[in-house]
């Protein structure tokens, strides 16, 4: 490689880089998701913690025996008369004040009956879970959603921006006069470089946001789970989106309108949304997560998930971003052949077998 081919691909992915910062929508696009992010989170710490302190206050006269405490707030009283006037006060709910029944005691209420407390108070059956560390499905279902929103609005974003940009450099005939001086594979390069290192900068904004909103709303909990998941992602997609940026320009590059963009990109476009997709419908289903962790274009949600949930071997990650690897590589190798020989090609549709011939 020479010092040319370098000095070519620096300039134009110097040039995507200012394109992409110029940009509005892709500031706003980027600070919306960052703000979608974080505000998942704090609103999720918010319902847990409210979820975890939702408790009745309530006032209990000195011996009273209770079958639980669960969901309540224990005042003591030495009285029933001290114990009426916690009620009276609006200090608690309710009160719980010895009694000639059966169970001993009974509950008193101002206005209405304490339905939280008689709920509270009520025998339940002894629960065994047979995996007690298994993670709630709630949770489950939230970051695989967090995942694949990430993943497919940032390879959206950036490979229309690539498409867009080599239809619309045909389209002008700018790309002749950039032929003179730098070669289609350099040109090629850069972009997808250019474009790559905006996208990994926006996955590394991300995490960072999601790594700091946990930290300061104290969800020490989560920010240990989701830690070595967040690194994985976004490892596995700064090699994943050389692979996607590579398809859309090179599905780009057959057309000369941009009217037609849309025609050409809809297969790269199915293969960013199926996994998408996939991890929403079956983010529980450890079939389909293996799979995903080694398909080259879901590995960045498969592989991820199945490290948080704690079903990836320590060799599995490693594994699959060398079959991620193998994939651009081969994947650039095509592209950059399609790109090259469709680059100067206006007017019709280019097929791809045609492209592949040269």
């Amino acid at each position: 490689m020479n010092d040319s081919f370098v000095q070519a691909v620096r300039l134009v992915s110097a040039r995507e880089i200012q394109a992409r910062i110029r940009s509005k929508a892709f500031v706003v696009s980027a600070l919306i998701l960052i703000g979608m992010v974080v505000a998942s989170i704090v609103v999720g710490g918010i319902v847990g913690k409210a979820t975890a302190d939702d408790t009745t206050p309530v006032a209990v006269v000195d011996g009273v025996s209770l079958p639980t405490t669960t969901g309540l707030d224990v005042t003591d009283s030495t009285s029933v008369a001290d114990a009426e006037r916690l009620v009276q006060n609006g200090d608690v709910d309710a009160a719980i004040v010895p009694s000639d029944d059966p169970l001993g005691y009974k509950v008193v209420g101002l206005d209405e009956a304490p339905t939280d407390v008689v709920s509270a108070l009520s025998v339940t059956p002894r629960i065994e879970l047979l995996d007690p560390d298994a993670l709630p499905g709630g949770l489950v279902y939230l970051i695989a959603i967090a995942f694949g929103v990430v993943y497919f609005a940032s390879a959206v974003t950036f490979g229309q921006s690539i498409a867009q940009s080599v239809v619309e450099e045909k389209s002008t005939r700018v790309v002749e006069i950039l032929m003179s001086a730098i070669s289609a594979r350099a040109l090629l390069a850069g972009k997808v470089l250019g474009n790559s290192v905006m996208a990994f900068a926006q996955i590394v904004a991300v995490a960072v946001a999601a790594v700091v909103t946990l930290a300061v709303t104290g969800q020490d909990n989560m920010f240990s789970m989701l830690g070595p998941s967040i690194l994985w992602f976004v490892g596995f997609f700064a090699v994943g989106f050389v692979l996607i940026a590579s398809l859309f320009a090179a599905a780009a590059v057959l057309v000369s309108r941009q009217e037609d963009v849309g025609s050409v990109t809809t297969p790269v476009m199915m293969l960013v949304m199926i996994p998408y997709i996939l991890i929403i419908v079956a983010y529980n289903n450890p079939t389909v997560l293996g799979i995903m962790s080694y398909v080259p274009f879901s590995a960045p949600i498969g592989m991820p998930m199945r490290i948080f949930l704690g079903t990836a071997e320590w060799w599995e990650p490693i594994l699959s971003l060398l079959i991620v690897v193998a994939s651009v590589v081969v994947v650039v190798l095509v592209g950059a052949r399609v790109y090259e020989n469709a680059l100067l090609r206006t007017g019709s549709r280019v097929k791809l077998t045609e492209a592949l011939r040269g």
